[in-house]
This record gives structure tokens, C-alpha cells and sequence, in this order.
């Protein structure tokens, strides 16, 4: 038996749904019908029957969007979204979550935050969700993000990285964060006048994300669009989307706005067996059923609790063998495999060498084989993971990629993909020495191939291009050489004629799209020659071997000269850490100072983590080299020890310097006691608007504590580097947390 879920996978374990045991309309097994919340409440009351005799799914009308959650920063309030899903649990029928990114229904306060910290924002609220729900059935990852469809799109397009490589990088970022947390929920994107005025721009948008890899396992269609569509252009607009898309669809918020009882009736009539018949429809949602409790006027499917005639349809209706027996993709609205085709790039050169890779996993099943096919001529069959293959194009033109994924029961599950091969310059680095990092790249020096392989809307000659401006939304890509595993820091040397530009690293790796750094804005330098240097520190590791790094322009109009990669260091203690070498960190900003970098102008909230070896046991004495313009400035510093434990070593309280280029020493005593080891410093900000330079720790014990006897012997040793040595090396180690001299 074949089965054509094309992009989907399932979670062990998530949740059994049985379909058909209730006593609701739908007795189809394989596909619900479900609703929405009314006015904040799962049931309806004023005499409508209880939700579960109705709808076998429920979807929270507003209460799990972000602004309805997180209305003030930090504050979350799951109630009514918790309400929904434990009555679906209760009731053994699905929920789906809606919705993690939109541009219009999101918090006030987000507006008044930083690219950056707006990008933080949005992690932190896919990380609270995750806690609340360790595991979701379905999840509206992106709602509505077509064009300017939102008034918020803009904002959540740069916050999420902006357009990059693909056009949609914003939107596969989305995705790939919401299948980092929940890799077994159907991942959906939804969108409106998807069938009319947007059709063509709905498709393009999904095939996108579907063609570059995102981890999106179906398309939903609101349908507010089909209160008048005529029965042949619904039928064309959903068999054009399925032909181009190959995937799973959702009716996600269908409603029918008529006045008149028999027009809507028939309108129901019309259309609804179209989608619901449809052996890609995983199900239909109805966007509410009660007069004068939906968003439009005349949706409703009950008056004052009584059954609109189209509700008398719809029971009716759904007791036919054709509505019972209406197949789906998803059976049981569960994920059984999950299979997305990343090729290296959306574009390609003419008999030049594509490395592709199917990411695919399986719920309850087990990999037999996949089969990589390129218009219709296999490349590759592979049996191992990771399932990567390479392809080469000897002709131009539009190329559909196929992968078929065979279990060793015999199903097969199948997702499909396409690339456009043009004419033009086959990839290949800049020079036939690729550089090292750390070390220095020329920003000219971006690799050779075709416009949208290689780089993007670049408007220079390599020659002139630190004099040139770059343009908003260009990119290039330099491939490298890592000798270390670490993390490192990005040195970008700018120019800017104004403030407002806007730059980023980032990976298009197989398996996910890291952003390297935070959106990093560019400040006017004081001319297009006059440059400065940008300090961006690698949130995620570089690991040793090739890598192809991508530098991208989100807001251009300024010119760069070169990126300069160093190891973020370790700093040993006793000893001085400067503030603007943390790995880690959320709202810092690095400012330079007369001879060298700070953080600076810091907002409270704000922290930093710093990479820390101690080389010496004991109590230890601080000096803060700080300033600020304002009273109340104030910083907190813990030391996390390898084994997670906090140690709160003290608050430096920043006085009022006069400016934030004049440092003053703060100093004072460490509160307890510091092991020796690895382990991490974290600085918080507790009253923002201050500039810190440096921490310097002092250690105020002798630090030897033992001297070694012949026969002591016993615990693994380390030099003052934290490296294990063995019993022939003289010097000084630490044993237990104590300093040895070995004679």
C-alpha cells in the first residue's frame, strides 16, 4: 500500500485520537470537523448542544496568540488556551495551536524593542509555549504573512532575519524553531483569500518554504474567501494549489457569511463536499457557529440556539457514506513521517554539482531505503542517514525533486521539491586556498558562481565594493576552513554615510538555518571611507571543517571591508574580564571605548555569560571599570559552576560618572568563596543606562593550599589551564579543588 503524505511525520506517543468513538457530527475516523472557542469559553451555552456532541477538534479563537499570552513582558497567562486543551484531552479529540508568529495579533510592547531583542522576544516565547505544552497534535506555526496582509508583517519579517537567500528566510526560521520544540506536531502555515485575490502569491509562498526544505507538513486555507466563490473556481483554486503544492491542506476557519438561511444553506451545499472530499483534506475547522458570537456578522450556524438550516445540512450531510468515508493524508490527524528535501541552494549552474540531503524521520515505523529522483530519473538511493546525495544538472530549466521514503513494512511516503538551473559560473570559493578562521576575510572575496547561488543583489564590481553601498536585502556567501571547534566573535569593518543599516551571519545548514550573530545595527561611521568596527560574538559554535558562511544585508546602504573571526576567549581567574567577550548574551550592546570595546548603554534585563577557567581557589576581591550618566545604575554577577550551581557573587552599583566615555574602578569583595574549574560568569543588568569596560578579579588567599607529600596520590589533577595531566608533570596542579606543588 502506498500512502502520499507528502511532507508530514508523527510523534510516539503524542496523542491517540479516536475520531469516530464520540457522539459528535463527523464519524469519519481519519479527518475531523472541528470549531472554535466562543467569546474566551469552550461551550457556546444559550441552548446549543455541548461542543463534543458537535466538533471532534478545537481551535482557541484568540486565547493562544502571543498578545492574548504575553501582554506584558514576562507575564504569561495560559488560562484560556489551557481550558481549551484540557477539554480536548478530556474529550479523546485533537487541538491545534494557533498561532506562534503574526503580524497583527501580537504584544504592544514588542514595537518599542531592538531587530534583535525582538528576535530574543520571540524565542522566549516559543520556549514558554513548549513548557506549557511539552506536546501539540497541530500548530498554525505562521499566520498570514503574505505581503502586507498584516500591518505587523514588516516588523516580524526583519525580526525573524528578513527575506535572506530564499525571499522567506523569516518564515523557514519560524518553522525550523518550532520543529526544534515540537518535531512531532503537524506544522501548518495559514493564510487567507488563499482561493481569490491571493492565490497565486499563496502558492508561491509555500512552495517556497516547501522547495528550500522548511520543516512545514501542510497548508491551511481559512476560507473566509468563499462566502460567493462559485462551485468551478473553488474546484480549480484547490486543484491548483495541490497540484503545485503535493501536500497535506487544512480548511482551517471556514465561514460563510449570509444572511438569509436558504442562500447560506445552499452556499454550504456548494462547497463543503469539495473540501472535505478532498483526499488531501486532513480536516476542516469552522470559525465559530453561533449568530452574533463570530467575527462576521451572519457565520453563525445557530439562532438563539435553534439550527440555521445550513446546520441541519451539515449533520445530514456528514452521515453519508461520502462524507464517512472521505480519505485523508494524515490519518487520525497524526504525523508518521516526516520527510522535507534540503538542497544546498534554490538555484544551480548547468552541469554543476548539487549536494542535497532528506531529512527524514518516522514515528512508529523504521527506514528501509529513500529514493532521490530528479525529474522522474532516480540519483541516489540511500539506506543510512544522514541521507545526502548529489546531483548534477545537465540541462537548464525547472527541476522537481522527489524523494520516496520506503518502510520495511512496505508503505512508502513521499515529498517533492524543485530548483531552477540557469546558465552561468559553477560555484566554487574565491581563491583555491579557502581561508582559515580564525582570520580575516575580504568582504570582495565572496565566492564565485551565479547571482542567487553564490551572492545577491550586489550592485558592485568586487573591485570597488568597500566603496560602494550595499543594498537592502543582498547577500554573500564566503566558504571557509574552521581549524577549532569554539565559539568565536565576527569583527565587521563598516562605513556609513547614516545610521539604519542592518547585517547578520548566518548558516544554511542541512539540518537548520543558524543565525550565527544577532541582527547587528550599522551607526553612521561619518562617511563612506571613514571605517569602524563592528563587534558581533557568535551566539552558536563554529565547528572544525568547511563551512559555507552567509553574510546577510538586511537594511543595506553602507559598505564593508572586511569580517575578522576570533576565538571568543577563556578568561582565568585571577584576572580581568572584559566585558564585551561574552559567548552568550540578550539586549548587550558593544560600544568602543578609548582602546578598546565595552558594552554599553546597557537596558536592564539585559545579560551576558563569559567563558571562565579558575585557576585559583578562594575568596577574591572585585574592580568594575564602569561609568554612567544616570543615578541608580547597577549590575549583578553569578558564577555557574560545571555542575549548574549558582553562586551569587555581588552587585557592583555603577556611580554617576559625568559621561559614558569617563570610567571610574568600583570595587568590593566577592561573597563567597570560587572553586576552581570551568565555569561560567553571568552579569545581569539590575538598572540600566551604564557602560561596563571590565571586571577584574582579585584573589585575596596566598592560593596554594597543600603541598604534596610522595604518597598523595589520590583525584585526577589539572594544570592552571584546567587540563588533565598525569603523575610525571611538576608544578603546580589543583587536586579536589586544592593547589599542589609537585616536586
Amino acid at each position: 500500500m502506498t500512502q502520499i503524505i507528502k511532507g508530514c511525520l508523527m510523534v510516539a506517543g503524542m496523542w491517540i485520537f479516536s475520531l469516530g468513538a464520540g457522539a459528535q457530527i463527523s464519524s469519519n475516523p481519519n479527518k475531523f470537523l472541528g470549531n472554535i472557542t466562543t467569546r474566551g469559553t469552550v461551550e457556546a451555552g444559550g441552548g446549543v448542544p455541548q461542543y463534543y456532541k458537535l466538533w471532534n477538534q478545537i481551535t482557541c479563537e484568540n486565547e493562544s496568540k502571543w498578545a492574548s499570552v504575553e501582554g506584558t513582558r514576562g507575564a504569561f497567562n495560559w488560562s484560556g488556551a489551557d481550558r481549551a486543551f484540557s477539554y480536548a484531552q478530556q474529550h479523546d479529540f485533537t487541538y491545534k495551536f494557533h498561532a506562534l508568529v503574526w503580524g497583527a495579533q501580537y504584544p504592544g510592547w514588542l514595537e518599542s524593542l531592538s531587530a534583535r531583542d525582538r528576535f530574543n522576544a520571540i524565542t522566549n516565547w516559543f520556549d514558554h509555549a513548549k513548557d506549557q505544552y511539552d506536546t501539540l497534535p497541530m500548530i498554525d506555526v505562521v499566520n498570514e504573512a503574505i505581503g502586507n496582509h498584516q500591518a505587523g508583517n514588516p516588523m516580524m519579517k526583519e525580526s525573524l532575519g528578513g527575506g535572506g537567500k530564499t525571499g522567506y528566510d523569516w518564515l523557514i526560521k519560524a518553522f525550523e524553531m518550532a520543529y526544534e520544540r515540537w518535531p512531532d506536531a503537524i506544522l501548518i502555515y495559514n493564510d487567507y483569500n488563499s482561493f481569490t485575490w491571493d492565490l497565486d502569491n499563496y502558492i508561491t509562498l509555500v512552495r517556497t518554504l516547501r522547495d528550500a526544505g522548511a520543516p512545514i507538513d501542510a497548508y491551511g486555507n481559512q476560507s473566509h474567501d468563499v462566502t460567493d466563490i462559485s462551485v468551478s473556481n473553488m474546484e480549480n483554486a484547490l486543484k491548483k494549489q495541490q497540484d503545485a503544492l503535493q501536500m497535506p491542506m487544512f480548511i482551517t476557519e471556514l465561514d460563510i457569511d449570509i444572511a438569509s438561511d436558504e442562500q447560506q444553506k445552499k452556499q454550504y451545499e456548494n462547497i463543503f463536499p469539495l473540501m472535505w472530499e478532498a483526499d488531501y483534506c486532513a480536516g476542516v475547522t469552522l470559525w465559530g457557529y453561533v449568530l452574533g458570537a463570530t467575527w462576521v456578522t451572519n457565520s453563525g450556524l445557530y439562532r438563539d440556539g435553534v439550527e440555521r438550516p445550513a446546520m441541519t445540512w451539515l449533520r445530514e450531510y456528514m452521515q453519508t457514506d461520502a462524507a464517512k468515508n472521505a480519505k485523508s493524508p494524515l490519518p487520525g490527524t497524526k504525523k508518521e513521517a516526516s520527510v522535507y528535501i534540503r538542497p544546498a541552494s534554490l538555484k544551480m549552474a548547468v552541469n554543476d554539482v548539487m549536494p542535497i540531503k532528506v531529512r527524514a524521520k518516522m514515528a512508529t515505523k523504521t527506514i528501509e531505503k529513500i529514493d532521490l529522483y530528479a525529474d522522474g530519473e532516480l540519483i541516489a538511493t540511500m539506506t543510512e542517514d544522514p541521507y545526502i546525495a548529489e546531483y548534477t544538472a545537465t540541462s537548464t530549466g525547472k527541476k522537481t525533486l522527489k524523494a520516496v521514503v520506503t518502510t520495511t513494512d512496505g508503505n512508502t511516503y513521499e515529498r517533492l521539491s524543485q530548483i531552477q538551473v540557469n546558465r552561468g559560473e559553477k560555484r566554487a570559493p574565491y581563491n583555491e586556498t579557502v581561508p582559515e578562521l580564525p582570520g580575516t576575510i575580504n568582504a570582495d572575496e565572496y565566492d564565485k558562481g551565479m547571482s542567487g547561488v553564490a551572492y545577491s543583489n550586489i550592485a558592485v564590481d568586487r573591485d570597488k565594493f568597500t566603496t560602494t553601498a550595499t543594498r537592502d536585502n543582498s547577500w554573500m556567501e564566503y566558504t571557509v576552513d574552521v581549524k577549532e571547534d569554539g565559539l568565536y566573535t565576527m569583527e565587521v569593518e563598516v562605513a556609513s554615510t547614516k545610521a539604519g543599516g542592518m547585517l547578520h551571519l548566518a548558516e544554511y545548514g542541512f539540518d537548520n538555518l543558524t543565525f550565527y550573530t544577532d541582527l547587528t545595527e550599522v551607526p553612521s561611521t561619518g562617511g563612506s571611507k571613514e571605517f569602524k568596527t563592528l563587534r558581533c560574538p557568535l551566539k552558536e559554535p563554529l565547528t572544525a571543517g568547511r563551512h559555507v558562511l552567509t553574510l546577510l544585508v538586511d537594511t543595506g546602504g553602507f559598505c564593508i571591508k572586511s569580517m575578522n573571526f576570533k576565538r571568543t576567549p577563556t578568561f582565568s581567574l585571577p584576572g580581568a574580564v572584559e566585558a564585551e567577550d561574552y559567548f552568550v548574551g540578550e539586549g548587550m550592546t558593544i560600544v568602543p571605548t578609548a582602546d578598546g570595546y565595552a558594552l554599553g548603554n546597557t537596558a536592564t534585563g539585559s545579560w551576558a555569560e563569559y567563558s571562565i577557567n579558575i585557576t585559583e581557589a578562594g575568596k577574591y576581591n572585585y574592580e568594575a571599570t564602569v561609568s554612567s550618566v544616570v543615578e541608580g545604575s547597577k549590575f549583578s554577577m553569578v558564577m555557574v559552576e560545571s555542575d549548574g550551581t549558582e553562586k551569587t557573587l555581588g552587585t557592583v552599583t555603577v556611580p554617576q560618572t559625568g559621561s559614558l566615555d569617563t570610567y571610574e574602578v568600583k570595587t568590593g569583595k566577592i561573597r563567597n568563596p570560587l572553586k576552581t574549574g570551568q565555569q561560567k560568569l553571568r552579569i545581569t543588568v539590575t538598572g540600566g543606562s551604564c557602560n561596563i569596560d571590565k571586571v577584574n578579579l582579585v584573589s585575596t588567599e596566598t592560593g596554594i593550599m597543600e603541598v604534596t607529600r610522595d604518597d598523595d596520590t589520590t583525584g585526577d589533577s589539572y594544570n592552571l589551564a584546567g587540563q588533565k595531566v598525569d603523575a610525571n608533570y611538576k608544578g603546580i596542579v589543583i587536586r579536589n579543588g586544592k593547589k599542589i606543588i609537585r616536586k
